[in-house]
């Protein structure tokens, strides 16, 4: 009874044995799946001081697609693609005579604010002031003549020479005077005053909201004109002049893909059964079928710390949701010369570190 306890035993482990191994080898084959052939073969060579997995290249920059934060007509696109720019340079722009009428109109706005502001500031003119003074003089010399004829003719009235009534009327003449003068006095304060606080404050504040408004209108403007975030090179053209692009800040439609490739980076996939092996600084290379058996060596940068979706796909279905895979970054030496977005064989040398 023991010795067939044993042999079950020994049935069942062997079987488990296999189906581990098993498991291994098909997990072996699906990181390997869409490596080319003759990647393969290189890796069954290397045997297990390598990890090897599909890439593609990008640039350091990863790919900037540059759109306009508002929609309209392009007036323009000035580069095409493999133009290198610098950071800030126009490669687009709207058809924004609208914009630049309003900047006008605003500027034209504040030269007026700024008019009225002087005018409080500085008050009346000097011929002005002089005008104001000028009748005060008059009127004082008038109310002075009206009262000495008040006077003169209240002594009559007092010797009984000139009736009441005409005693009156010199009186009421003289107060017309006195008021004429105390208004034009008044007037002539007014004029040769400075301003009042309030008028002054209320031109600052007219003459700092035409300022604002004038802003807004330059800022929009500036929208119209699209400009590269970096330096760099036009990967991609997407539209062309004359065509209509919607804002791409709710919509994504790219009017140019920029990239700085003065560095070149492999965005590289790592089956889960392998991660365990890479590492940052280890040495790696890349060959590509369009260049034969050259090899383009680098090292990795970064790995992943969350298992995702394969960036190189083949057509196989089930790659969709297969979510068993490590991103890797490998950074090329400077100087290497390969087509953003080619596709690699990516090799990851876990015996070796990059000098």
């Amino acid at each position: 009874m023991k010795k067939q306890y044993w042999v079950a035993g020994g049935a069942v482990l062997i079987a488990v044995v296999l189906a581990v191994n098993n498991f291994r080898g098909q997990a072996r084959v699906k990181a390997e799946s869409v490596l080319t052939a003759k990647a393969r073969v290189a890796l069954g060579r290397a045997g297990s001081g390598l990890v090897a997995g599909p890439g593609k290249v990008e640039p350091v920059s990863e790919d900037i697609k540059v759109g306009s934060e508002l929609s309209g007509k392009l007036k323009q696109v000035m580069v095409e693609e493999g133009d290198r720019v610098h950071r800030g340079q126009i490669v687009a722009e709207l058809e924004n005579a609208d914009y630049r009428a309003a900047i006008e109109s605003a500027e034209a706005t504040v030269q007026q604010r700024e008019a009225e502001l002087r005018k409080v500031i500085n008050g009346a003119r000097r011929q002005e002031r002089g005008e104001a003074f000028a009748t005060v003089e008059q009127n004082k010399a008038v109310m002075e003549n009206a009262k000495a004829e008040m006077d003169r003719r209240n002594q009559l009235f007092a010797a009984g020479i000139v009736s009441r009534e005409e005693d009156e009327r010199y009186i009421s003449q003289y107060q017309v005077a006195l008021a004429n003068y105390n208004e034009a006095f008044q007037h002539h304060s007014l004029v040769d005053d400075k301003p009042r606080e309030e008028d002054r404050a209320g031109s600052e504040a007219a003459l700092a909201l035409a300022k604002s408004e004038l802003a807004e209108a330059q800022a929009r403007y500036q929208k119209t004109l699209i400009c590269s975030p970096i330096d760099g090179i036009i990967l991609r053209k997407h539209h062309r002049s004359g065509e209509s692009v919607s804002n791409s800040s709710t919509v994504p439609d790219p009017i140019v893909t920029i990239g700085d490739n003065s560095l070149l980076r492999v965005r590289m996939d790592v089956d889960e059964t392998e991660v365990a092996k890479v590492r940052v600084g280890q040495a790696a290379y890349v060959t590509a079928d369009a260049y034969g058996a050259e090899k383009f060596r680098g090292q990795v940068i970064r790995v992943g710390e969350e298992l995702g979706r394969k960036n190189v796909q083949t057509d196989e279905p089930t790659e969709k949701v297969d979510t068993k895979i490590l991103e890797t970054l490998i950074q090329l030496d400077r100087g290497t010369q390969l087509p953003v977005g080619l596709r690699v064989d990516a090799y990851v040398d876990t015996g070796a570190r990059s000098q």
